[in-house]
């Protein structure tokens, strides 16, 4: 078990935060474990219920907090999840509650959810214009705003966001997940009170052909970050121990859930509206590929994550004739 000081006839000086840190760092960078100075710093700040830029000036650490941070230590050297931890994980503006059972956002996912968020803006100032006046709670008494679909939620990352940053925004999250959708609950609850639009819940499967049945031909931006890595591909352990398979792996080339997803999106989007899938980085081609074969969507492009890999495709309903 890492080495955290902890004795009581052990010095002060061994237990000050600084040592704690270092100590934790050291155990973390043996393991693999990065950045493991940051990952050591939020541990710490965890157990010490401060944030991260109040360590520096946080005294002692007890006996206890010793103990539960070379717990904690111990646990991330064997690959558990940072945010299982700690007990959340961050996606844009928000804090998230995740754990065993659902699927951890990524930062690159942030990327395909502010896309999302600028196509349901213009959707919403297109209604302003219009003489439509949503308010935060919720009211829209000309029933528009613009309407979001965020398929395969998970832990209501996207969906979240889009309430969050798009107050007139009406969103509905689908996850078939039992487990998945607790946490979907959770977090949808937990933002409501804080004051954002609440989201509609749906527990619903994308590859049934009649989901969102009462919203085809109405939803103004589908968006989702689906299963998509390809059976067979090696994993992180931080992945392979501990996120859903079934939230990761999408079929012998994964791409099994993105064609249900187009299917999905192609009946429930109103001409113009739009659609981002995020990928592996291997299907920078296939995905758009995939929309262009379904003959119903325009405007089709691929877009990159912040170290230039592609990472999430967007297209458009083409007009309801085609």
């Amino acid at each position: 078990m890492t080495r955290i000081p902890r004795h009581p006839h052990e010095a002060t000086e061994r237990t000050r935060p600084s040592v704690a840190i270092a100590a934790a760092t050291s155990a973390l960078a043996r393991a693999g474990v990065g950045p493991a100075r940051t990952e050591a710093e939020l541990l710490l700040a965890y157990v010490l219920g401060v944030s991260r830029g109040a360590l520096a000036v946080a005294g002692p650490l007890t006996g206890e907090q010793r103990d539960r941070l070379a717990e904690l230590v111990e646990r991330r050297t064997r690959h558990e999840p940072l945010q299982h931890l700690l007990g959340s994980a961050a996606f844009r503006y928000l804090e998230l509650a995740v754990g065993p059972g659902v699927f951890v956002p990524r930062p690159e996912t942030e990327l395909l959810a502010g896309w999302g968020i600028e196509q349901a803006r213009r959707v919403g100032a297109a209604g302003t214009a219009a003489g439509r006046s949503p308010d935060r709670s919720g009211a829209d008494p000309a029933g528009g705003g613009p309407l979001v679909v965020d398929l395969c939620s998970g832990s209501g990352a996207i969906a979240l966001s889009v309430a969050e940053e798009v107050p007139e925004a009406r969103v509905v999250a689908v996850e078939r997940s039992a487990a998945a959708l607790d946490w979907l609950r959770r977090n949808a609850a937990e933002r409501a009170v804080a004051g954002d639009r609440p989201i509609e819940v749906v527990a619903g499967d994308v590859a049934d052909p009649e989901l969102l049945a009462g919203y085809a031909g109405r939803v103004d931006v589908l968006l989702c970050n689906p299963p998509y890595v390809p059976d067979g591909t090696p994993v992180p352990p931080d992945v392979a121990g501990h996120d859903p398979a079934e939230a990761v792996f999408g079929g012998p080339d994964g791409l099994a859930v993105i064609r249900l997803v187009l299917d999905r999106a192609a009946r429930l989007l109103r001409p113009g509206g739009a659609v981002g899938v995020e990928h592996d980085d291997t299907h920078g081609t296939a995905v758009p590929d995939l929309l262009r074969a379904h003959g119903r969507f325009v405007e089709i492009a691929d877009h990159p994550d912040l170290v230039g890999r592609p990472r999430f495709a967007t297209a458009r309903r083409a007009d309801a004739r085609r």
